[in-house]
């Protein structure tokens, strides 16, 4: 067999089904190989940044890796941004990046590069295989790094190692179970049955339904305080899922919502610090005097936890209620209010937009069972790849993407191939014509006059694009409101017809920084 039979032959029998492609010239062996072979999906995308998304949106929704083939350095540099995300994330993640055959990269051809310096800037393993007799092993190592990370794996494919004959598929060994130290959780109990003043933060796997269940079960039984992480990777809610508070996106609010607790418990998340350095506020925003415990983040350390702490499970909470069908303009509180109204059970809930998302979670408490995803890394250009990544995962859930004007931008050939696949994808552009985070952050600095702050306005004025006619020439049925009455109108039919759409949301632009 040569090399690329063994790369296909091996990701398939590790129940990898899915690959995310924007292949060049030295990945065609691949190409060619899982073009033959159907039990791997080929799924073409129209630029790396939406194959590598893409992968990140399935893997959190599917719970397994899937793969990426990318083209030398440059391809992967395309990419790197939602890698990044996917890294953040914990996302398990086979990224293959083709290179120039072994003795042709002494010759400097144009597209060379270090492709193992950059991929290690966002994969927790990292390797170029150098003989076709190593390949299957090297795919199998790559699969089990992928999973039990879990993060972005990546392996570097010289051409001539896929077209050179010699390839054997190797074993994919069994995945461990998690572990934790139980010595380290009967501490941790200690803490939280005889200290006052404490914080239990969740993130990571605990932000499904089981942890949320136990995180509850130990406030209820202790008197702890509950937060959750600001970006869950993925998050279970609604449907009488407990449902936790969110540490805030601005500096100053984050630090309110963690002042004045003595012990402060991560479970599963990782300590918060600012998203960015203001001048004279802190980089980390736990408090000097706070004393820190890091339980482990398995989930099964949170349910002994609990055991611990808490005899009896408690059930979920009763519904809450949803929020009833605005009228009137429409604005991005009013987009959230007919999302709350409207969401259908099992939907799966993509959410890039900070216009929307200061104002959807609450909105969409008292909807039915969801599954929630989150911008993780911070890197612009997640929301409509994530999406088309889990509607593959999930083919029988809907799938709702709010991302805004300027996000959108960097990624709109997500839309191309949800087109190209017959996703069940809604996407929901607010369009304010700005780049309002950005509005935020001048004012956030703190060292502009107002007069700067009115010269600065070009730099958040990205008005003039045209979504609808975008959506359209990729193959997407589009709309656009702006009322309220229209947009649910608008929404509901989109949910209701299979397929992908997209509803441009117009609301007001920013007025003023």
């Amino acid at each position: 067999m040569n090399g690329a039979q063994v790369v296909v032959e091996t990701l398939g029998a590790a129940g990898i089904g899915v690959c995310f492609t924007n292949p060049g010239t030295s990945e065609m062996h691949l190409v060619a190989e899982m073009a033959a072979r159907p039990a791997i999906r080929n799924v073409l995308c129209l630029f790396e940044g939406v194959a590598t998304g893409a992968a990140d949106g399935y893997g959190r929704m599917a719970g397994t890796p899937a793969a990426t083939l990318l083209h030398l350095g440059p391809g992967l540099g395309n990419g790197l941004a939602n890698l990044h995300n996917a890294r953040r994330a914990g996302t398990p993640l086979v990224n293959l990046v083709g290179d120039h055959a072994t003795y042709h990269k002494a010759f400097d051809p144009p597209l060379d590069s270090d492709v193992e310096a950059m991929a290690g800037t966002v994969s927790a393993w990292v390797r170029r295989t150098t003989r076709v007799e190593d390949v299957g092993r090297d795919v199998a190592e790559a699969v089990v790094a992928a999973r039990t990370g879990p993060g972005v794996a990546t392996l570097v494919l010289p051409s001539d190692v896929c077209w050179s004959d010699g390839a054997s598929v190797a074993p994919i060994p069994a995945a461990g179970q998690d572990e934790f130290d139980a010595a380290e959780v009967e501490r941790i109990a200690k803490v939280l049955r005889e200290q006052d003043g404490c914080l239990l933060f969740v993130g990571g796997a605990n932000m499904r339904r089981a942890g949320l269940r136990a995180a509850s079960r130990i406030a209820r039984a202790t008197g702890a305080a509950l937060l959750a992480e600001k970006s869950p990777a993925r998050h279970e809610r609604g449907g009488g899922i407990p449902d936790l508070a969110r540490l805030p996106y601005p500096v100053d609010e984050a630090l309110a919502a963690l002042r004045g607790h003595r012990h402060v418990v991560f479970a599963g998340a990782r300590p918060p610090v600012a998203f960015f350095a203001y001048p004279g506020k802190p980089s980390d925003l736990v408090a000097p005097d706070t004393e820190v415990h890091e339980l482990s983040p398995a989930p099964a350390a949170l349910e002994y936890l609990a055991e611990l702490l808490a005899a009896e499970a408690v059930p979920d909470d009763g519904p809450s209620a949803r929020p009833s069908l605005p009228t009137g303009a429409l604005t991005a509180d009013a987009v959230a209010a007919v999302a709350g109204a409207l969401l259908p059970e099992g939907a799966v809930l993509v959410d890039e937009s900070m216009t929307s998302g200061q104002r959807l979670p609450a909105a969409t408490a008292g909807a039915p069972w969801h599954d929630w995803l989150s911008l993780t890394g911070g890197s612009i250009g997640m929301g409509t790849p994530v999406a088309t990544g889990a509607a593959l995962a999930c083919p029988d859930r809907p799938v709702l993407c709010f991302a805004a004007d300027g996000s959108a931008m960097y990624t709109p050939q997500s839309l191309w191939t949800q087109a190209r696949e017959g996703l069940d994808v809604t996407t929901v552009i607010l369009n304010n014509s700005s780049y309002a985070i950005l509005a935020g952050e001048l004012g956030r600095v703190g060292v502009f006059d107002d007069a700067d702050l009115v010269r600065a306005r070009e730099f958040i004025d990205i008005s003039g694009v045209d979504f609808v006619a975008l959506a359209a020439g990729m193959g997407v049925p589009a709309t656009r409101a702006d009322t309220a009455e229209g947009f649910a109108g608008q929404l509901r039919e989109a949910l209701a017809e299979p397929g992908p759409h997209l509803i441009e949301a117009v609301v007001p632009p920013v007025s003023a920084l």
